[in-house]
């Protein structure tokens, strides 16, 4: 009787079951100017609801350090492409009391090690914080990231305990007022990449980690070489898997410290956490955010034995991957003829199965090992021009995971996708 039941249900409400999380994204740049209005609000949550969700995250804190509510701590971002947003609408507020309104759940959204935009040469690293930035070693030497112009977020240094307690007090701040939240999600809590941070603190609290000097820095972390063919690639120094180690020790007892605040303030509050799907690459933005049953160095000449020790999902009640590629299933990554161009941090251009919906899906669901449920996401913009794949993307990620994250709304109002999110 339960597979007939589960079909049933399945042609009822589309292939969304009733135990399913179905998250939709709120991003707040890309929305500025829409959600300043509290008709908008109201209309956008209606097709929420509609469509079949039943959470939605709202980004609070983008990549420029600001925020979208009074706060203590941060400035608020008042004004955004050409757009001013007046002081009459307790943003957070209103869209708490509209989704209680409507059975939704509310997640705040926060961009953690981010605090400035280099396209628009705004935000706290442009004024007053130019310190707390992440120092990358790139093929030309260690730069500060505000020079390197192709990124357009400014990650901040994780290691750095001033940056550590100024996204502590933000968070703490968020909690404690909104009690009305249904949870949190954490956002960008990593390095900036493989090439983060190298600045003279970095190299200062890694010496104590390891407790003896390096005699060469950067190089022995790594160091730059050029190939056959003239093109410079990194070559492996000899602290090199300690240093990637060490920076998962970082992200580990900040997610920990975080819980432990978040929780002391509101101990009923979903603390969660978005990263990409990419897992073999994710060491890259030094990250470990599987189980601690999963032991990564069986698997991964990158990974140390004590690299499982900091595995957070434990810590976590929430988890969402961004399981980011147009091929949804493995066979279809297996089928292409040319490299894939990819952008997101620490992705890479191979054609592992995991560059699909599908394989992504997989070995987040086996490295999480059951330590927290997981909700499979999807970038939309990936499938412009190509709404059945992205119907087929949904499907795989509800069949593969414990729900879906459609990341973003905008793309939906911009395509005019709502059909395409419970069809018949």
């Amino acid at each position: 009787m339960r597979p007939f039941f589960t079909l049933i249900i399945f042609l009822s409400f589309g292939f969304f079951t009733p135990a399913q999380t179905k998250l939709l994204w709120f991003d707040a740049t890309a929305n500025f100017q829409r959600f300043s209005y509290p008709d908008s609000i109201k209309y956008y949550l209606d097709k929420t609801k509609e469509a079949g969700f039943t959470d939605i995250a709202l980004d609070v804190k983008p990549i420029t350090g600001e925020v979208l509510y009074k706060s203590s701590y941060a400035p608020q971002m008042r004004e955004w492409g050409g757009f001013s947003r007046g002081d009459s609408l307790d943003f957070v507020s209103f869209f708490i009391t509209e989704c209680k309104k409507r059975g939704l759940k509310i997640h705040a959204s926060l961009n953690v090690f981010a605090a400035g935009h280099n396209y628009f040469d705004r935000g706290l690293v442009y004024n007053g914080r130019a310190s707390w930035q992440s120092y990358n070693y790139t093929d030309s030497g260690i730069v500060p990231i505000t020079k390197l112009r192709h990124k357009y977020s400014a990650m901040t240094n994780p290691a750095n305990r001033e940056v550590q307690l100024h996204e502590l007090s933000i968070i703490k701040e968020l909690v404690e007022n909104y009690k009305g939240l249904d949870g949190i999600i954490l956002d960008r809590v990593r390095y900036d990449g493989i090439e983060a941070d190298f600045s003279p603190l970095s190299k200062e609290l890694f010496e104590n980690f390891i407790g003896e000097e390096i005699k060469r820095f950067p190089e022995d972390i790594y160091e730059w070489v050029k190939d056959s063919s003239g093109n410079k690639q990194r070559k492996e120094g000899k602290y090199y898997r300690q240093w990637l180690l060490w920076r998962v020790k970082i992200i580990y007892e900040f997610f920990d410290e975080a819980r432990r605040e978040v929780k002391k303030i509101n101990p009923s509050i979903s603390y969660g956490d978005y990263t990409g799907a990419w897992y073999p690459l994710y060491y890259e933005v030094g990250v470990n955010w599987a189980s601690k049953s999963y032991d990564p160095s069986a698997e991964y000449d990158w990974a140390l034995p004590e690299y499982r020790n900091y595995g957070y999902a434990g810590l976590l009640d929430f988890y969402t991957t961004g399981c980011y590629f147009f091929e949804v299933t493995k066979q279809e990554v297996e089928n292409l003829n040319k490299e894939a161009e990819r952008t997101e941090a620490g992705m890479g251009k191979g054609k592992e199965y995991w560059y699909s919906v599908e394989g992504s899906a997989e070995i987040a669901m086996e490295v999480i090992d059951g330590a927290v449920p997981v909700i499979g996401g999807l970038y939309v913009e990936q499938y412009k021009g190509h709404p059945e794949q992205f119907r087929r993307a949904m499907k795989m990620c509800l069949e593969k995971t414990d729900g879906l994250m459609v990341f973003d709304i905008v793309h939906i109002i911009n395509y005019g996708w709502w059909e395409y999110l419970n069809p018949d």
